[in-house]
């Protein structure tokens, strides 16, 4: 059974700009990307397109006016051209990992396209306003008594009232809850985070709503009752 979609996932982050050659080495077979190889990292596109090169599963080499070593052109069984030079972008994203966004022709080119996808006036999609009905009653009545008292710390959030209307605010710390970011910052894991609430008496749908909002790396969560529902997140009758 495959593992559900998280509704609060957005967008790509911890975005990389990877050049790679486009070889063209055989009527009969297609066109292959490859990087080059580090020791030839240093050579402008103008220096690499159009050239002649050797190479492998892994890497390429250009070979037209360059110096290449022995030992590394022995590794290489095939030859082609050079036809064009990409810089393709990869980002990663909550659900599907470390994927292949798109290609541009030049570095300044990728490097706008990922200046554009990283919304970088700062905190695009960190605040989320969704229907109180995707939790329980009285799920409802415990954040409410968290937002009424101090919230324990080792949460890593805090519940507060919204002034004024019956809308609970969460503001959630050390996000994305990633084993891996969890374990820098605060020391545990998300599993462990979630077995601490749940001691805590959190209710289960309130506990799967929280966690998947900071594994999507959202900041302030608002429940409300006349908010719009998320699709993707169950419904509760009250």
């Amino acid at each position: 059974m495959s593992k559900p979609e998280n509704p609060f996932a957005r967008g790509y982050h911890d975005f990389e700009i990877r050049r790679v050659v486009v070889i063209s080495y055989d009527d009969r077979h297609p066109q292959t990307f490859l990087p080059l190889h580090p020791s030839q990292a240093h050579l402008t596109d103008d220096k690499v397109a159009f050239q002649a090169c050797v190479f492998n599963d892994d890497f390429a080499l250009i070979t037209e006016g360059q110096s290449v070593a022995s030992e590394l052109d022995a590794l290489c069984g095939g030859s082609g051209t050079v036809q064009a030079v990409f810089h393709s972008v990869y980002g990663r994203t909550v659900e599907r990992g470390f994927i292949h966004v798109g290609d541009s022709y030049t570095l300044e080119a990728a490097q706008e396209v990922v200046r554009n996808l990283r919304f970088e006036t700062g905190f695009y999609s960190r605040c989320w306003e969704i229907s109180s009905a995707h939790v329980t009653e009285e799920a409802s009545r415990y954040l409410a008594e968290l937002a009424d008292l101090a919230t324990p710390t080792r949460f890593l959030f805090i519940a507060f009232r919204i002034p004024y209307s019956p809308a609970i605010g969460v503001k959630l710390y050390c996000t994305p809850w990633t084993d891996e970011n969890l374990q820098m910052v605060d020391g545990t894991t998300a599993e462990r985070l979630r077995q601490e609430h749940r001691k805590k008496g959190m209710p289960e749908c309130l506990v799967e709503v929280l966690h998947l909002a900071a594994l999507a790396d959202v900041r302030m969560l608002v429940f409300d009752a006349d908010a719009p529902v998320l699709d993707g997140l169950p419904l509760y009758d009250w």
